[in-house]
């Protein structure tokens, strides 16, 4: 009897397994489990890159869903799509879709197929920019209908003091600073401070706090990270502020804060978590609605850095804000 409810699990288990393996034995599918390796897209723009009608593109979508090799993710009132957030280790089929992610990852995408990922990387970029820039001048009032300043700044200024007072830290770079109301939190803790924004604008209204502040020790920066890629520049803390939700590939600044760190540095992030607040895109500039926990790790993970301390702050009007470290190697104990 035994080896026959073995013989029944076994059958049950490669009964699991067929659908993903169908759902997966198409070119296509593959090369949309490739783009969304650290991207989120919805159908429109998947259809764009691939030059297929969107009825097309949304059956792949559903067939694929239903193997659970992606899974939709809400943004208001649209739906993007991105790789599962939860496998377990223990089970058969996530295993399975764990090896075809592994082993797609492997082929490099096509350069056509990249450029048209840049592409629509600089909408968003454009959409975002060309927000702050209508609304520079009303930055923190758009900002604090969802979270005043002081409520993410000053647990993520503890967490900084805390990690800066053990650690011989002598640099950080902030991205996206905004008005500069964080940077002389920055400026009294190192000796050296970059801020970094692409826009003009609120560059300009960073610049004036540090002249009103006097930190001396500030340099700003027009630009994005790639910038100080090619400078060569490199730091102990990288922070980003509530940042996340403007970029429009937040999983790339995981990747350049790695690249752009010292050993044994750290990227500290606060940011909301996922919410449903369409709202926020046309009256804040968000181009996200926030973000699961485990997309931060996860993409963190991607970029070979360690989950450090973790903090949730939740705000009186629903939204809910998450204040996380990232290590590059080594972390404090």
């Amino acid at each position: 009897m035994t080896s026959l409810n073995a013989h029944a699990n076994q059958l049950a288990s490669v009964e699991a397994l067929a659908p993903i393996f169908k759902a997966s034995g198409d070119p296509l599918r593959l090369e949309v489990l490739r783009v969304l390796r650290r991207d989120t897209f919805g159908v429109l723009e998947l259809s764009q890159l691939f030059d297929m009608r969107q009825s097309g593109m949304s059956h792949h979508l559903k067939v694929m869903h239903k193997a659970g090799l992606l899974e939709p993710q809400r943004e208001g009132n649209a739906i993007f799509y991105r790789r599962p957030l939860h496998l377990d280790s223990d089970k058969l089929t996530d295993q399975t879709i764990r090896q075809i992610f592994e082993m797609v990852d492997r082929v490099p995408l096509a350069e056509p197929l990249q450029r048209k990922i840049e592409a629509i990387r600089d909408q968003r970029a454009d959409q975002s920019q060309a927000f702050f820039s209508r609304h520079a001048e009303q930055f923190r009032e758009q900002q604090e209908l969802i979270a005043a300043f002081d409520l993410y700044a000053e647990p993520t200024a503890e967490l900084i003091r805390s990690r800066a007072g053990r650690q011989d830290w002598q640099t950080a770079l902030e991205i996206g600073p905004g008005e500069g109301a964080f940077l002389p939190v920055l400026s009294g803790l190192f000796g050296h401070v970059v801020a970094l924004d692409n826009s003009r604008n609120m560059l300009a209204k960073a610049t004036r706090t540090c002249i009103d502040e006097k930190l001396n020790n500030v340099d700003l920066i027009e630009g994005v990270t790639d910038t100080l890629l090619a400078r060569g520049d490199s730091f102990d803390l990288v922070v980003a502020n509530m940042v996340l939700h403007h970029v429009p590939s937040p999983a790339d600044i995981f990747l350049d804060a790695a690249a752009l760190m010292n050993n044994g540095g750290c990227f500290v992030i606060s940011d909301l978590c996922s919410h449903d607040q369409d709202w926020a895109k046309e009256n804040c500039g968000d181009l996200w609605l926030g973000f699961e926990p485990e997309e931060l790790t996860s993409w963190a993970a991607d970029a070979d850095l360690v989950a450090g301390e973790q903090l949730f702050i939740g705000l009186r009007n629903g939204f809910q804000v998450q204040v996380r470290e990232f290590w590059k190697t080594s972390r404090p104990a």
